[in-house]
């Protein structure tokens, strides 16, 4: 093989894990940003939060692929320079760190390196249109699905029936904060919650709760109509007629929280958690990310 084809060859490899890595960064990206993102009022706002948090790694790497492809020397150097700050960023200067993260990119910058992809044009729309694709095509179900969402806006207490379960949800206040919390946190307040949902008193009151795992499926709801939502304790499984969605009745469409706390504990560090698609999952006690809230609940 002459010196050149060589050359071509190493050059294409690059562009191809590039590509790929691109790809995913773009699938992931617009996934989660219709999954935790897109919850403000204004367009602007969440064409801002898309770009700078869920579709920035997508742009960086197309961005350090189009200099390599032009670059080679520069974009070699900027393949290390990111291995360099993803592993300070992440702190994994670890066996596996170095593993899966440095030498991966490390070894991508020597392939660009050494590589000259041939038709440049060729490989900048091979880099580019990949992704782009990537990112339409896993886009459009999410788009459709927010953009389809119920939002009546009523933030008071709520009678939710259905299903065979009746509860009155807490209004919008220390019953249903709009940032996270962790399990204690969001029991403690539950119990310590006024008659009135809306403030706190120093002493517990019990008259909320939290929902258990079973209350909370079974009260998911799609497009205001109850989703049907069952949850087996054998197989911890839940399953649903119509999958659920962060919309009224329970959910605020324009908040950051996309996981309530039930009060159904699997020992004394976990409890579960549901997320608004319906899905149960396991969770440590201590943990309180903003994106983890609760909902106060009593009987009627």
């Amino acid at each position: 093989m002459k010196k050149n084809q060589k050359l071509r060859y190493i050059g294409w490899v690059a562009v191809g894990i590039s590509t790929t890595i691109t790809c995913f960064w773009a699938f992931w990206g617009i996934v989660e940003n219709f999954h935790e993102g897109w919850y403000y009022a204004s367009w602007i706002s969440n064409l801002g939060l898309m770009f700078v948090q869920y579709l920035s790694p997508m742009i960086i790497f197309m961005g350090v692929t189009l200099v390599s492809i032009y670059q080679p020397r520069i974009g070699s150097g900027l393949h290390v320079l990111i291995a360099l700050l993803a592993a300070w960023f992440f702190q994994v200067f670890s066996n596996m760190g170095i593993l899966f993260l440095l030498a991966p990119l490390i070894g991508l910058g020597g392939l660009y390196w050494f590589g000259r992809p041939r038709p440049r044009k060729t490989a900048v729309l091979f880099a580019v249109g990949l992704p782009l694709l990537t990112l339409v095509l896993a886009g459009v179900g999410p788009v459709l699905r927010v953009s389809q969402r119920v939002d009546d806006g009523f933030l008071q207490a709520r009678l939710v029936q259905g299903n065979n379960v009746g509860l009155i949800w807490a209004p919008a206040g220390p019953g249903w904060p709009s940032t996270g919390d962790n399990w204690y946190q969001a029991k403690s307040t539950c119990q310590h919650l006024k008659q009135d949902g809306l403030t706190l008193s120093p002493t517990p009151q019990f008259f909320w709760r939290l929902p258990t795992v079973e209350e909370a499926v079974r009260s998911m709801a799609l497009h205001g109509e109850n989703s049907g939502g069952e949850w087996d304790p054998d197989t911890k499984t839940t399953s649903y007629k119509d999958k659920p969605d962060k919309e009224s009745p329970l959910w605020s469409v324009h908040s950051p929280v996309i996981y309530w706390w039930t009060a159904t504990e699997i020992d004394q560090e976990k409890a579960y958690i549901v997320v608004y698609d319906g899905k149960v999952w396991p969770r440590s006690k201590h943990i309180g990310p903003d994106y983890l809230g609760f909902r106060c609940v009593t009987d009627p």
